[in-house]
């Protein structure tokens, strides 16, 4: 699955941190940009939990899991709880297992939230209640959409809010080279009126705008999907989208295929990619950034999420050398800031009073600013301080999260993945190649048609 692959990306892309996995506190409580003031008020009423366990799962290893079992150092030193945390590359298919067989650990750490919504529907997993559902709307920008994400049916078919999302990424970003925008006089686009204008002027100056790499070996094509869904979003609004996700919506709508046309309008014009339409579905999507710092530069943005600068040349720094800004919405859509990523899910696959009681810990500001301060981590928590973050980079990404409207999850991945991962990947290669969006969409939703 895509959401693997950005795992994967991703864990490159962390810096190491100051992470203690021995259960030390990587802080002193009073010392940097933490939210001490709040986490002192949460420990005096903090229930003693001394003796009690909680078990969690997720998908984790070296070294996140290290630095968040640091974070988790807090929750015991206030509660004298043991918290164990255990990571897995084959955590999709183990904790079924787990859960199945009736040991499964207290927390699960879901990196897709379909994963959990199954479980849900089939009775392993316990609600969060609506107390938690409330105070992540009110505490979370776009808090509905994650409210929304979180809120599976149970086994009797009733809604009910199971997940807590912590750790997101975000994927609605263009990189590009501060140097070279001002030695060209240009400036960054607050619209998508404005970026398409840049793209233009800067094809007008006799320069390619855009890098666009879709191969990924098997998984080629899927950066193409990332380009339609932030379209979508910009297009249409989020009912669509989400219609668009469970198929109420047709692959091949007229409202679909303006998106997946609206992305041709980049990588299907010679004079708008670098090595023309051509070179794009053959290029690797890790090669495509390289581009922006050749001399003379082969081109001057590049749209890829977050974790772009694991790709970036050694001798590039990313804050100095490579920037970036919001994939912008267009004004006259009137839709507000969406944003696309992704993200991990905390859900409780085994209650007990110790679990739920690490579940409100993680509503506290500095439950998310220990992993800001030490990883790739981001989150959309509205009470952390921003100043948490390690960079300017991470900094910059997590004010865009604040400053989103929506927030919606990467559609393949919430898809089957026979779509997500299959048809949709390989009909993006067919549209760059020549196909009309007409084809390659009645195409995939002929694919999609064949699973009902």
């Amino acid at each position: 699955m895509k959401t693997k692959l950005y795992a994967t990306v991703a864990a490159v892309a962390l810096t190491a941190g100051t992470a203690s996995a021995d259960g030390h506190l990587p802080f002193t409580p009073g010392e940097g940009d933490f939210s001490w003031d709040s986490y002192n008020e949460w420990v005096a009423t903090a229930p003693d939990l001394s003796g009690q366990n909680v078990t969690i799962f997720g998908p984790w290893l070296s070294p996140e899991d290290g630095i968040f079992r640091s974070m988790l150092a807090y929750f015991s030193d206030a509660t004298g709880a043991n918290v164990t945390y255990t990571g897995s590359d084959s955590f999709e298919q183990q904790i079924v297992i787990d859960a199945e067989a009736g040991s499964a650990p207290n927390v699960a750490v879901f990196p897709q939230p379909g994963l959990a919504a199954t479980m849900a529907s089939q009775g392993l997993l316990t609600p969060l209640g609506d107390d938690m559902g409330a105070w992540v709307a009110d505490n979370y920008a776009a808090g509905q959409s994650w409210v929304d994400l979180g809120t599976y049916a149970d086994a009797s078919g009733d809604d009910q809010f199971y997940g807590f999302f912590y750790n997101v990424n975000v994927k609605s970003l263009v990189w590009y080279s501060p140097e070279n925008f001002e030695d060209a006089g240009y400036e960054v686009p607050e619209t998508m009126e404005d970026l398409i204008a840049l793209s233009e002027q800067i094809i007008e100056d006799g320069e390619t705008p855009w890098c666009i790499g879709l191969g990924s070996g098997a998984a080629t094509g899927w950066p193409a999907t990332d380009w339609v869904e932030d379209i979508m979003l910009r297009t249409q609004a989020p009912e669509v989208y989400d219609g668009w996700v469970s198929n109420e919506i047709a692959f091949n709508d007229p409202r679909v295929i303006e998106a997946v046309e609206t992305f041709g309008m980049f990588a299907k014009n010679d004079d708008m990619v670098a090595g023309g339409s051509a070179a794009v579905g053959s290029t690797d999507f890790r090669d495509s950034p390289t581009g922006l710092f050749s001399s003379p530069p082969q081109c001057y943005m590049h749209r890829q999420a977050s974790f772009a600068t694991a790709f970036f040349p050694d001798d590039v720094v990313p804050g100095e050398d490579a920037d970036f800004f919001y994939f912008p919405s267009f004004a006259e859509k009137d839709l507000g800031n969406p944003v696309l990523g992704g993200g991990t899910l905390m859900a409780v696959t085994n209650a007990s009073d110790a679990t739920m009681a690490f579940m409100e810990f993680l509503q506290q500001p500095i439950a998310h600013e220990v992993m800001m301060a030490q990883t790739g981590f981001l989150t959309p928590h509205s009470g952390v301080n921003l100043e948490a973050y390690g960079d300017d980079i991470l900094r910059g990404q997590g004010e865009i999260l604040l400053n989103a409207t929506t927030f919606r999850f990467d559609a393949s991945d919430l898809m089957p993945g026979a779509i997500g991962a299959g048809t949709f990947w390989t009909g993006m290669v067919d549209f760059v190649g020549g196909a009309s969006a007409e084809d390659v969409t009645g195409a995939i939703q002929d694919s999609w048609d064949a699973l009902k």
